[in-house]
């Protein structure tokens, strides 16, 4: 079968299509015919060597496909089923812990998905929502996933709430577009007035190019009447961090999600008590929160929003056209 490898050290030069050993279901095994998978900025950082790998690593945490044969006592799927990957294969349900989390990555740890057929345990699949292509639902494993567990089991987000996103990535739209379906008012932010007139079709109500109002955090707390956002996505990291607190109420909820301008930082931490703030890293969720994503978009009639689409032999460019920042939404590659 076709497969990627990353040479090492990294780079999208070092990107090679090669052939890779097909592989075969054993026992609580399900084999998969790969359709389409989505770049995620951590795919970037494997890629780019920013987060070494092995030389020939398979890069891609995400896959969507159609199961085409199970191992013995697989119960859960049959040929035939549309499913999709979790980003973390073994955590299932619960709290995280560093053996469901730690060195277990598909396409970072281990070997992902950028070939045509995967190979995975029955539990580290989910289906896909009915109705989604391939594409659409190789969108969902790290970036929507990221944004459920962000809004509603970490920030457990209501109607009437407020929330602030960042940016246009795939994060800060599967936020927005899920926070409108609970009922919550969204304020958006970006430096491109085009990508901000996009984000008000998506349904924000208020808008803000950051580039012409630096001190936005100020600017979103005087938008909301509890002085501040219920709730942050907070995708930037230490570049942005210290504005979105200052955009936070009294008790607000900040969910640490990205990483986009450094991994590290000053942090506003008496700001931060004073207003008695919860702020939590989190990385992606569990395969429980997955299935409850799936059911929230089946129930909403959410659909992802895709910029671009490139064939699997195109990985380089499509990866290119991410660190263009020129997308809005998610960019793909299909099988």
């Amino acid at each position: 079968m076709k497969a990627i490898r990353v040479k090492a050290p990294g780079g999208l030069d070092n990107l090679q299509v090669g052939e890779a050993a097909d592989p075969r279901p054993g026992p609580g095994e399900v084999l998969v015919k790969a359709a389409a998978s989505s770049l995620n900025f951590h795919d970037y950082l494997v890629v780019t060597g920013a987060l070494p790998a092995d030389d020939g690593r398979i890069p891609m945490s995400d896959v969507a496909g159609e199961v085409v044969e199970v191992g013995d006592g697989v119960t859960g799927f049959a040929a035939g089923d549309a499913v999709m990957a979790t980003f973390f294969p073994l955590w299932l349900s619960g709290e995280p812990d560093t053996a469901s989390t730690w060195g277990c990555v598909p396409g970072d740890t281990v070997d992902g998905y950028a070939s045509e057929y995967v190979c995975v345990a029955e539990t580290a699949l989910t289906r896909a929502p009915a109705g989604y292509s391939a594409e659409e639902a190789a969108t969902l494993p790290c970036a929507a996933v990221t944004a459920w567990r962000g809004l509603f089991v970490e920030g457990g987000l209501k109607a009437g709430d407020t929330v602030l996103v960042q940016g246009s990535g795939g994060v800060s739209i599967f936020a927005l577009q899920l926070a409108k379906a609970a009922g919550a008012t969204v304020i958006a932010t970006s430096s491109s007035d085009a990508k901000l007139e996009r984000l008000r079709e998506l349904g924000a109500d208020h808008l803000i190019n950051y580039k012409e109002t630096p001190e936005w955090g100020k600017e979103v707390a005087g938008l909301c009447p509890r002085d501040g956002v219920d709730h942050v996505i907070e995708v930037g990291g230490p570049g942005t961090l210290a504005q979105s607190v200052d955009a936070c109420r009294h008790g607000g909820h900040i969910s640490l999600i990205g990483v986009l301008t450094g991994m590290a930082g000053e942090v506003p931490t008496a700001t931060m008590m004073m207003k008695q703030l919860r702020v939590k890293g989190i990385t992606v969720g569990s395969r429980e929160h997955q299935q409850q994503l799936v059911r929230a978009l089946e129930s909403t009639g959410i659909r992802p929003v895709i910029d671009r689409s490139f064939p699997l032999d195109e990985i380089a460019d499509a990866f290119r056209h991410q660190e263009s920042q020129k997308h809005f939404g998610k960019i793909c590659l299909r099988y």
